[in-house]
């Protein structure tokens, strides 16, 4: 069944609460066109720009695993804080793949702990990368449960668990978020949204946005080609997003930001909007970054 927003807006009432909306803004800054492999250049000019909090992966901070106070004194000679760092390299990421449900579950609880240790209190994960055959009926089952079994166990530590949907991953399209967020516990296992990814995979965010309501912990605010608006209409392969990239600075057409704000101030819902820019090839990613930022204070009016 397609999610019309005129269906949802009626179901999402219910959650409605009086209340001036918190937003906290920051910045997911490994943008591939000057940005990928420096990330401690990346914050800096993250923070010149006008960014106060950061979110990477851990891959770009593996070599300070057992040292997060370093981490965090280095964040803080900078003028920034810390969102959450999501999973990747070297970690084990088969979430589809029972034999290897220990491993995964150890490596993120680590994971968890060191989020924790940096001042973060939740934790972004991708479910690995989406195999020829697609995710099976079997493959969620075992993501369902395997997700469930963490977020209980991130929980414990202080860590609240967000499954991120992204294209060209195992968790991806409209079927694979209802079975995700139907077979694991609310309490324990949240959503990102990502504004991008959700409308290349054919759904319309703002749709979704009304259909999660507060079980969204927080966005990630990227923009597409105006073609893709309310949804991408087909499924496209993974193209090479530094010669024609399909996510944008916010403002460029294909997401309907004045609506999700419109949500968001309805549902009265606090939380992370990160930023988020896959590839700059146009102009460098500091470029990129000024000119969201400046959407969000311009249009959406956050005091960010």
């Amino acid at each position: 069944m397609m999610w019309s927003r005129r269906a949802l807006i009626g179901a999402a009432a219910p959650l409605l609460a009086v209340g001036k909306p918190e937003y906290k803004v920051g910045i997911t800054n490994n943008t591939r066109g000057g940005w990928e492999k420096d990330f401690w250049l990346a914050t800096r000019e993250s923070h010149e720009v006008g960014y106060r909090h950061v979110e990477t992966f851990f891959s770009f901070l593996q070599e300070f695993a057992d040292k997060p106070e370093e981490v965090k004194r280095r964040l803080a000679q900078i003028g920034v804080g810390i969102i959450t760092v999501s999973n990747s390299g070297p970690m084990e990421v088969s979430f589809h793949d029972r034999s290897k449900q220990a491993k995964v579950i150890e490596d993120h609880v680590k994971l968890a702990k060191f989020i924790r240790a940096l001042g973060g209190n939740h934790m972004k994960i991708n479910l690995g990368p989406r195999r020829a055959t697609g995710t099976t009926a079997e493959d969620l089952k075992v993501m369902a449960g395997t997700v469930d079994k963490l977020g209980k166990k991130t929980a414990a530590e202080g860590i609240r668990l967000a499954i991120h949907a992204h294209m060209w991953n195992q968790f991806e399209n409209r079927s694979e978020i209802d079975y995700m967020m139907s077979h694991t516990d609310a309490a324990d296992v949240a959503f990102v949204l990502d504004t991008g990814h959700i409308t290349l995979a054919g759904m319309d965010p703002v749709a979704l946005a009304f259909k999660l309501g507060n079980r969204v912990i927080e966005y990630h605010l990227k923009d597409t080609k105006p073609e893709f608006y309310g949804g991408a209409k087909k499924r496209m392969d993974r193209p090479d997003m530094m010669v024609d990239p399909v996510f944008l600075p916010l403002g460029a057409g294909g997401v309907d930001f004045d609506g999700l704000k419109k949500h968001l101030d309805r549902l009265d819902w606090k939380g992370w909007l990160t930023v988020e820019l896959d590839t700059s090839p146009m102009r460098p990613p500091k470029e990129s970054a000024a000119i969201s930022l400046r959407y969000l204070r311009d249009t959406w009016k956050v005091n960010a």
